[in-house]
Formats: C-alpha cells, sequence, structure tokens
C-alpha cells in the first residue's frame, strides 16, 4: 500500500472492475434498470452465488448500489457519474464487434447498434442522428464545447414538454459522449436523459424485448422528421 489514500482506492476500483464477469455487469447495467442478481447472473452466465460475490465488490467501490424491493434485492449504477466512466472506458476500446453465432445473436447485435439506451439517454446510430440534428438546427452549441444553448432550451420545453427548471445544478446540462459502435458523438447529461425520457413518455422509442436496445416507432419516425428534420427510413432507424 501506498502513503497516498486517493492512489490506493483508485486501484481498488480498477482491481473491482478488472473481471470479465464484473465488467459484463456493469455493461448490462448502463440500460439504466435496475436488476436482481439472479438476472445478472444468468446474462453472464456464472452461478447466482458467484454473482453474489461479484456484486458485493462492486458496490463496497462505490460503483454499485442496491435496494431492496419486497424478498427481492436489486442493484443498479450508483449514479449518472459512474455510467459516463463505464461509457468513456466502453468508447476507448477499438472496433472489436463479438462474433455473431447466428441468426438471434446477429439480430440483437444489429438493434444496439441501430438505437439503444446508455444509462438514462440515446446512444447507438438513433443517439448519434438526434444529437448531430440538434446540433444543425441550433439546439447544441458544439463549437468549442459542448451545450445546449437558449433556443434549444426552449425546444425541449415547447416541443417535448421537458421541466427544464426541475434539472439538477449538480450535473451538466449537456455532455459530449462518444459512441462506441458509432464513434461518434451523443447527447449525455440531463439533456440527453430528458430526451430520452421524453421519447418513451410520447410513445416515439419503445424497448425491444428485455435489451436495452429501443426502436422508433411509426408516430415516432413521423415526430422526428416534423421536429427535425430525420428521415429515419434514409438512416436506416426503423
Amino acid at each position: 500500500m501506498t502513503n497516498d489514500v486517493g492512489a490506493d482506492r483508485l486501484a481498488e476500483l480498477a482491481r473491482a472492475l478488472a473481471d470479465p464477469t464484473r465488467a459484463a455487469f456493469c455493461l448490462a447495467l448502463l440500460d439504466g434498470r435496475a436488476w436482481t442478481a439472479g438476472e445478472l447472473a444468468r446474462h453472464a452466465g456464472v452461478a447466482a452465488s458467484t454473482a453474489t460475490e461479484h456484486l458485493h465488490r462492486l458496490t463496497a467501490v462505490g460503483v454499485l448500489t442496491e435496494r431492496r424491493q419486497g424478498r427481492h434485492r436489486y442493484v443498479e449504477l450508483a449514479d449518472a457519474r459512474v455510467a459516463a466512466f463505464i461509457e468513456d472506458m466502453a468508447a476507448l476500446l477499438p472496433p472489436a464487434p463479438a462474433p455473431v453465432t447466428g441468426l438471434r445473436s446477429a439480430a440483437a447485435s444489429t438493434a444496439l447498434a441501430r438505437g439503444r439506451t446508455c444509462f438514462d439517454h440515446l446512444a447507438g446510430r438513433l443517439g448519434v442522428t438526434l444529437t448531430e440534428a440538434m446540433a444543425a438546427h441550433g439546439h447544441l452549441e458544439t463549437d468549442g464545447g459542448f451545450a445546449l444553448s437558449g433556443k434549444g432550451l426552449h425546444w425541449m420545453e415547447a416541443s417535448l414538454g421537458v421541466d427544464t427548471a426541475a434539472w439538477g445544478r449538480r450535473r451538466p446540462v449537456a455532455r459530449a459522449c462518444l459512441d462506441w459502435t458509432e464513434r461518434r458523438t451523443h447527447l449525455a447529461g440531463q439533456a440527453g436523459a430528458s430526451l430520452c425520457r421524453a421519447l418513451f413518455d410520447h410513445g416515439w422509442i419503445r424497448r425491444v424485448g428485455s435489451t436495452r436496445a429501443v426502436r422508433l416507432t411509426d408516430g415516432g419516425s413521423d415526430a422526428l422528421q416534423a421536429l427535425l428534420g430525420i428521415d429515419a427510413s434514409e438512416l436506416g432507424l426503423l
């Protein structure tokens, strides 16, 4: 152990994440939902007892939090900062698509690349397309930084029904997040989370089964065409 407490804690965090099963748990939890230990065990292909040991390790270093509901215990990423940390690490990896072993696996990979939730905001081709369209319409300022413009603030309130007054001050309003499948930037932060929530609330996107993949609905395709000039069919978003 060193005399630097910060260095020791950082090293402990790195050791906690340096395991394929624990890394798989963290990536799965980027869907923004709470999972049970059993669900994560099945996802990673490990025994329930093994999953519990891994979850205790991740909880101890502050990566995960747990809560109980009745007889069930759920775990989730501790907060948006942890999610951003996991996202950013994943984006640093060179492109290396997982081997496709069948039609079901191919369909799942395609769905995730087309659009998915990344903790509480949108990623994949859908997330990147929305971000670039918002920038093109002057809703996002991307020169020398990444910020929601005054026009963008009004657009989110008037067009999406977002209550921007309820946004807190501890989390960035807008944050650029490098998308690990598109290798381009998508919108995170409070604006990204509100955009994602609004699309779900309006019924413009829906989840694909129990995965974190999302897909535009017909109504969503029409809405994005009207609001941002996005041709969902031409861009392969449907």
